[in-house]
Order: structure tokens, then C-alpha cells, then sequence
């Protein structure tokens, strides 16, 4: 047992918040047992199924892409990514889990791959240098498409220097794809009409290939199209905002807004552990031709206003537990379960909310060296509808025998109003990440 399993297996015994949870999680199995902790990659698409990729931290295994049917209730195997890959066989480090959403164009879904496996060198996980017998260097992360009625996978491009991708969206009208590479932080645009990759270089200082107190900087874990005029976004874990223009081919500094604000708390942005002033995860609004997002430590909820270059804070939207402790919450990144509903509307916000035993909240660790969680947590779903600024936290989600879904950083809305996510999941003593699905909150 590790410390948050210990944590969790007497708090399980006193805690009365599962027997007033209204949110009992199902669970299933994808088949991959050795599932690890996975980031973003869930989406719902236009044929109403859900796709997802479990990742893998294995050297032997690379990360899995699945789908579930609702109306079958099932879930089916697509694709190991190194086959999609063409490296099967070949001995790289594998392509262990894609660290992005799925985006939608024509009938296919755009989406990335991302290494899995690192090396522990001085505390801070790193690319590997130094590899098991016959096995060669992780050969760089892939931009892929699926087509929905085919099922046909295609290999679009491979990213330059050996690294993955870490961050990436996609202007499904203009048929752009975007991303950020890991460790290093380069730009990379892709353009689907012309097959043409371009890196545009490193954008925030030696990105987490950096030394600590020196050019490290966490790197940026959501890009933002402003689908008007194709505009692409990102901020650096100092606070800055930058833009990127495909038709000038040029990165721009925005000098009159940032992000570091007051409440979102004070940061060395050369200090692992934290994103930063980074916002974690951002998305465009239509109807106010805006973009909503949300801080990922303070977990406060702002709109972005790129035209007349605007921040606008509004409230914090993290759990009422957390609101009222006035603590952050225990993952040190922030959350990536933050994504517009079906409705257009409502905002769904998977977020952490503290445990209390006899009275007296459970602290997490003071520092850790990368984004983790200091400590055990409730998960809890946030709603925020934005006509009407109505916030509401639905509570705790739990599974059906009282554990915790823990390390969630994803989630999709089905067209039912279902919530899903990838989660860590405990079956007969052993532990693997897979896909959960909560009720329908409203509901």
C-alpha cells in the first residue's frame, strides 16, 4: 500500500459522504490491466459513442484506444497506438498514451500521441537516455486521424526531435492541427490541405527538459482557437499570453493582459510541482464570442476576451467543500474535466473536494516534484450554467463498493447527459485506469 491507499482504507470506514452521494459511478473493463493514469484523452462524437485511449507508464506495452457504445452499453478495442504507428516490433519506446482530446472534421477524428514511459533523472521525469537492452530511443509522438464509418486509422505526421505531444487542438473548419511538444515546449502546426508540418520553436523557456530554479517551465495544457479568424492561444507558467496567426507564420506576445493575477495564487514558474500561472484548461464560447476558462491550482473560473484583450474573473469553481476550507485542492496541476455540455450552455467541471475525518480535513504533502496529487480527495462534479451564472456542485462521486474514482483529469458529456471520465479503478487488489460513467446529474 502506498500512502494515499492507507489513507483511503480508514477513512472508508468512518466516511459518511459516500452514503449520501447521489453520484454512484459505473465502472467497467476495457481489458487492459495495465492501464495507467490518463489525461484528456476522452471525447464524445457525432455518432453518439465515446472514444478514449488508456495510456501505459510500461516499457512493454504501448497505451490503447477504445470506444463505448451507449445504446449497447458496451465497450470494444480499436487500436494499439504503436500499430497505428507502424512501430510494432521495432523496439522504440513506445507511443504510451495520448495526452489530447479527440477532435472531429469530416468524419474523422484528430488526435495525438505522447510517450508513456520516462526516467526518473534527479527527481524529474525525463525522456529516456537510458534504454534496456535492444531497445532504441522514443522516435517522437504522431498527429493521427480515425474514420468513424471505415474504421481506418492514418498516420498524418511525426513530431520533430523525438518528442511528444503534450497539448494539442485543431481548427476542425480550416483543417489545422496544433500542439505543443514535450519536454521541450516547441509549437508545431500541421496543415491537413497542404501535409506540411512546421516547428515554430520553443515557446516557454527549456519547457520541463529544464533545470529546476533555472529554464524549467511548466508547459501549457490547452490551446484555444478563436474560430473567427483562426487565431491560436496559449499561456506560459509565468502568465503570459501568446498568439499565433497561420497566415503570418508568427508568434505574438499579447503586452496588455496576463494571468498573473492575485487570486490566482504566487508561483516561481522555474519550480516544478505547480502549472503555474498557466490556465489549465480553456474552450471557445459562441454566443458571447469569448473563451471560458479556468485556473488550474486557485481553480477559478475567468473569461477570456481575445479582441479587446480582457480577463474577466468570476468565481471560484471548485467544490463548495473546497470553497468553504479556502484551500487548494490536492492535485497540483488543476483539473482537465472541464468542458462544455451538449446543450452549448453548462459548464461540467470534474474537480477535487476535501475529505474530512472527526472533524479535521486530511492535508496532502507541502511540495512534490511534478503534477500529482499531494494527498486523497472526493471527486466531485461541478455544473455552471452561463446564461443565468448558476453554479452548482452535485456532490461526490463514488463507485457502487465506496472507493473514490481517483486521478481524474478527463471527461465527456453524452447526449443523455451521462458524465464520463477515466479513472483509477480497484478490482480484486489490483488497480487500473478505466472508463467510469456518472449518472446524469439533472436527472
Amino acid at each position: 500500500m502506498n500512502n494515499i491507499d492507507e489513507i483511503e482504507a480508514g477513512l472508508l470506514k468512518s466516511d459518511s459522504s459516500f452514503k449520501i452521494s447521489n453520484l454512484i459511478a459505473k465502472t467497467y473493463n476495457s481489458g487492459f490491466i495495465q492501464a495507467h493514469d490518463t489525461y484528456n484523452a476522452l471525447s464524445a462524437a457525432s455518432d453518439g459513442k465515446i472514444y478514449y485511449i488508456l495510456s501505459s507508464d510500461k516499457i512493454e506495452f504501448a497505451g490503447k484506444m477504445y470506444v463505448y457504445d451507449p445504446e449497447l452499453d458496451v465497450t470494444e478495442f480499436l487500436a494499439d497506438l504503436n500499430d497505428v504507428c507502424g512501430e510494432n516490433d521495432k523496439m522504440f519506446i513506445p507511443q504510451g498514451k495520448s495526452h489530447t482530446r479527440f477532435y472531429e472534421s469530416k468524419g474523422k477524428l484528430y488526435f495525438s500521441t505522447h510517450v508513456g514511459y520516462y526516467e526518473l533523472i534527479k527527481g524529474m521525469d525525463r525522456l529516456p537516455v537510458n534504454l534496456p537492452a535492444d531497445y532504441k530511443l522514443y522516435p517522437g509522438g504522431h498527429i493521427l486521424s480515425y474514420d468513424l464509418k471505415t474504421k481506418a486509422f492514418s498516420d498524418l505526421a511525426i513530431l520533430p526531435n523525438g518528442e511528444g505531444m503534450v497539448t494539442m487542438t485543431m481548427d476542425c473548419v480550416r483543417g489545422q492541427v496544433y500542439g505543443i511538444t514535450w519536454p521541450k515546449g516547441n509549437f508545431v502546426h500541421y496543415d491537413l490541405n497542404t501535409k506540411n508540418l512546421k516547428n515554430l520553436g520553443q515557446v516557454s523557456a527549456n519547457g520541463e527538459a529544464g533545470e529546476p530554479g533555472d529554464d524549467f517551465r511548466s508547459l501549457c495544457r490547452s490551446l484555444l482557437v478563436d474560430p473567427n479568424n483562426g487565431t491560436v492561444y496559449f499561456s506560459t507558467s509565468e502568465g503570459d499570453i501568446f498568439s499565433y496567426n497561420p497566415n503570418e507564420n508568427k508568434i505574438t506576445k499579447l503586452d496588455e493582459i496576463n494571468l498573473r493575477l492575485d487570486y490566482f495564487g504566487t508561483y516561481d514558474p522555474t519550480r516544478p510541482g505547480s502549472m503555474g500561472y498557466n490556465w489549465r484548461k480553456i474552450f471557445w464560447y459562441e454566443p458571447e464570442n469569448i473563451a471560458y476558462g479556468v485556473h488550474g491550482n486557485s481553480g477559478y473560473l475567468f473569461r477570456f476576451h481575445p479582441q479587446n484583450k480582457h480577463i474577466e474573473l468570476l468565481r471560484r469553481i471548485t467544490s463548495e467543500p473546497s470553497s468553504a476550507s479556502g484551500m487548494f485542492d490536492q492535485f497540483s496541476y488543476g483539473y482537465l474535466g472541464f468542458q462544455l455540455g451538449p446543450d452549448k450552455e453548462t459548464i461540467y467541471y470534474l474537480t477535487g473536494g476535501p475529505i474530512y475525518e472527526n472533524g479535521k480535513r486530511i492535508a496532502g504533502a507541502e511540495h512534490i516534484a511534478k503534477g500529482a496529487a499531494k494527498g486523497l480527495e472526493n471527486l466531485h462534479l461541478i455544473t455552471y450554467h452561463i446564461p443565468s451564472n448558476y453554479y452548482k456542485d452535485h456532490g461526490p462521486v463514488f463507485y457502487d463498493t465506496g472507493d473514490r474514482p481517483l486521478y481524474v483529469n478527463s471527461i465527456a458529456i453524452g447526449k443523455g447527459g451521462e458524465v464520463y471520465a477515466l479513472a483509477r479503478v480497484t478490482e480484486n487488489g489490483i488497480t487500473r485506469t478505466d472508463l467510469i460513467k456518472i449518472p446524469n446529474p439533472f436527472e
